[in-house]
């Protein structure tokens, strides 16, 4: 917005525009900060049954922590989850494509034959 060379004249037009990208970051921050302590909230069980696309119920969730298939710390009796942690493992069960399993199969067919 403004040139090297700034006037005397154009100094309160140059602090306000400072002042107002200030806020501007600090507006950045604030929800950067809160968008980073929700995702290291904690979750117990009931709030993992309401957050999970699913609503599993609490025997299914019990059976996972069984199998140790879904991410869980554990003081004494009590199961607790993060939240990012259970995001993580939610993306991690994402299916491939047809076109990204064909696109592998051209891949891995294409490196055997210049292998030899």
């Amino acid at each position: 917005m403004f040139s090297d060379d700034i006037s005397f004249n154009d100094v309160p037009k140059a602090v306000a525009h400072l002042i107002n990208k200030v806020e501007k970051i600090e507006a950045l921050l604030v929800t950067k900060q809160s968008q980073a302590q929700e995702t290291n909230q904690w979750l117990n069980l009931d709030d993992l049954c309401k957050y999970h696309p699913d609503r599993p119920a609490k025997p299914t969730v019990y059976a996972w922590v069984g199998q140790r298939s879904i991410p869980y710390h554990k003081k004494g009796k009590k199961l607790m989850f993060l939240k990012n942690e259970i995001d993580d493992w939610l993306k991690q069960g994402r299916r491939k494509t047809a076109a990204e399993i064909q696109t592998e199969a051209e891949q891995f067919v294409y490196g055997k034959r210049n292998r030899k």
